[in-house]
């Protein structure tokens, strides 16, 4: 295996692609890497060259979410949400670009199931164990997309710039279809270098899990009150983060028979999100 180091933007994009991926942190590539889910014959290290840190409402893909929890710059929404995204050790390390490109925490999908994700003809959680899994987008793939930090951003309505484009981060994600199993809308060799995030009236992220601190979300609720209204995005819920255009469309749900709980949390953490949102913003 070859690791490359390159010192710009331009150099990183250019080593990506035909086998090779990037690598940042490495809190999410290095263990898929180990359990054989991902395979690269060249790692791109890329954290000389995507921007780190905080510049008014742009935020550089390399910035820590440990850096980003603790900066009062920050929205509420993002702040919460990369607090409560992992243990202190993995914070210090994640990054906020390579958070958002996350792979699922399904099981079949993680222990190298020939599942409808990975290439094959069927979702076995659909007919299998299935509590932590999707009530939404779950028509070909149950599987829940683990990103609190993808859902605080959507509903803040922040915008990523990639080496290629500008686009408005819920264009990131996209369901996967027969013809593309991919859940991004990211090219192989293309890279996530900066956020612009801009600063709502008020905002929040609430999070059910079966844990109290450091686990991925079960649902994950951010919402956002801007000039224009309140945005609602949701983790854990969907393959990809979920926008709700309001709380009623939770009644739209569909649950697997071990997942219908999810939508009573996610009424009740939106409920008091929105409450949330009328208090003062912190």
């Amino acid at each position: 295996m070859e690791l490359l180091r390159p010192s710009s933007a331009e150099e990183a994009a250019g080593a990506l692609g035909n086998g090779s991926v990037a690598l940042a942190g490495g809190t999410e590539l290095v263990p898929l890497m180990r359990d054989g889910l991902v395979r690269a014959d060249t790692l791109v290290d890329v954290s000389r060259a995507v921007p780190r840190g905080i510049d008014g409402t742009k935020i550089g893909a390399g910035t820590t979410l440990a850096e980003l929890e603790v900066d009062p710059q920050i929205p509420q929404a993002l702040r919460e949400a990369c607090a409560q995204a992992a243990s202190p050790q993995l914070r210090s390390m994640g990054s906020i670009g390579g958070n958002l490109l996350q792979a699922t925490r399904c099981w079949y999908w993680r222990l190298g199931f020939d599942c409808w994700l990975h290439g094959g003809d069927q979702c076995f959680a659909k007919s299998g164990a299935h509590r932590e899994h999707a009530i939404f987008g779950n028509e070909r793939c149950a599987s829940a997309h683990p990103s609190d930090v993808a859902a605080a951003l959507i509903a803040i309505g922040a915008t990523v710039r990639t080496s290629r484009r500008e686009l408005p981060i819920a264009e990131l994600y996209r369901l996967p279809t027969e013809d593309d199993r991919s859940t991004t809308t990211l090219a192989p060799d293309e890279l996530i270098l900066e956020l612009d995030v801009p600063a709502p009236e008020a905002s929040t992220y609430l999070k059910a899990m079966d844990r109290r601190k450091w686990a991925f979300p079960l649902v994950g609720v951010a919402a956002a009150r801007t000039a224009g209204g309140i945005r609602i995005a949701l983790a854990g819920v969907a393959p990809i983060p979920w926008t709700l255009d309001e709380a009623a469309a939770l009644d739209g749900a569909t649950p697997l028979p071990g997942t219908a709980y999810k939508v009573e949390i996610a009424r009740a953490l939106v409920r008091r999100a929105v409450t949330g949102l009328a208090e003062p913003a912190r």
